[in-house]
């Protein structure tokens, strides 16, 4: 039989992934592009191709090889050394931003004891399906695949986990199957623990982000983050100030409860790049218990997420395939 008619007895959104089949004695063997799918839609074509091929006259067995281009999956780091600081808020919004700006990206809520992307992307109780040893991100309806110890455990469970139990969790979450997703957000926790040292020795990022209130007090535990960063190599791709200023709904009259300026001036005096202000704003805070992040509409508040993610975009557009960046490796 010919390679055409075999290919013309599979269904046709099989057909143009094949790149030969062909029959060997009584056997078909066919190549396929596997590019982008999932192990469990992997498992699940060539069980397609089986069925419909060995149901064939004159074929005794089929055999489906899968090919596929690796994906380079780049990873950014988003932390502080306070929490408290709306890291989680900022990384599921800046997550959405870069997915509406065409960015194959996902989340890994590396906050093994605190996780909050569940409920910021609002997909609490779903259950990663496992795809051989490897977990399956769980899919959100902002585009944006997630894994999170929040899938795992029961909703308000506390973990009493030792160090090697919490590394070992990280790499669950990273090395899971992410299908086509080329950018991974890393949610951290606070401080420079574990996590940390579990990312930086074996999944060390391409660039992280640095997050902060604007009062001395978060800027000194910034810098530390930042320190930890430096002392390993990994750019700083820029400082963030959150909770930047707070809009009165009544007057209008904008006044700054955690101060102003400070993280930008904390950029400036290191070298660092800053990337934009993040509002103190009751919507955010709506949007977030909701999990309708406001980057996902066109608010005056989504736009302050976007504005951020612009930048990391073109980060990552000037760094690609250089495996490194151009914004200062010093510390915050």
């Amino acid at each position: 039989m010919e390679e055409h008619g075999l290919i013309d007895h599979l269904p046709a959104e099989i057909g143009p992934r094949i790149k030969s089949a062909r029959m060997v004695n009584s056997r078909a063997v066919v190549v396929m592009d596997a590019s982008g799918l999932t192990a469990s839609e992997r498992s699940d074509y060539e069980q397609i191709i089986s069925e419909k091929l060995g149901a064939l006259e004159d074929v005794a067995e089929v055999r489906v090889a899968m090919m596929a281009d690796k994906i380079t999956r780049r990873i950014i780091a988003i932390g502080s050394g306070k929490g408290g600081v709306g890291k989680s808020t900022l990384t599921t919004n800046l997550a959405v931003a870069l997915s509406r700006m065409g960015h194959k990206v996902g989340i890994v809520d590396a906050d093994i004891y605190g996780p909050s992307q569940p409920k910021l992307l609002a997909n609490e109780g779903t259950k990663p399906v496992a795809a051989g040893d490897k977990l399956t991100a769980v899919p959100s309806r902002y585009g944006v695949p997630v894994l999170s110890m929040g899938y795992l455990v029961k909703p308000a469970q506390a973990l009493a986990w030792r160090g090697p139990m919490v590394g070992n969790a990280l790499s669950q979450l990273i090395d899971a199957e992410w299908g086509d997703t080329e950018l991974l957000l890393l949610d951290l926790p606070p401080g420079t623990g574990d996590v940390q040292i579990t990312m930086l020795q074996k999944h060390k990022p391409d660039g992280a982000i640095l997050v902060s209130t604007p009062q001395d007090l978060a800027l000194i535990d910034a810098a530390r983050a930042g320190q930890l960063f430096e002392q390993a190599a990994v750019p700083i791709i820029g400082l963030v100030e959150n909770m930047s200023g707070y809009a009165c709904p009544h007057c209008g009259e904008t006044s700054h409860p955690f101060g102003t300026g400070g993280v930008e001036s904390m950029a400036g005096k290191v070298d660092i790049p800053f990337l934009g202000r993040i509002p103190l704003a009751l919507p955010i805070r709506e949007a977030g218990d909701s999990g309708r992040p406001p980057a996902a509409g066109d608010t005056a508040e989504g736009e302050a997420f976007r504005a951020v993610a612009e930048q990391i975009s073109a980060w990552l557009g000037a760094t690609a395939g250089t495996g490194a960046g151009p914004a200062s490796q010093g510390a915050a």
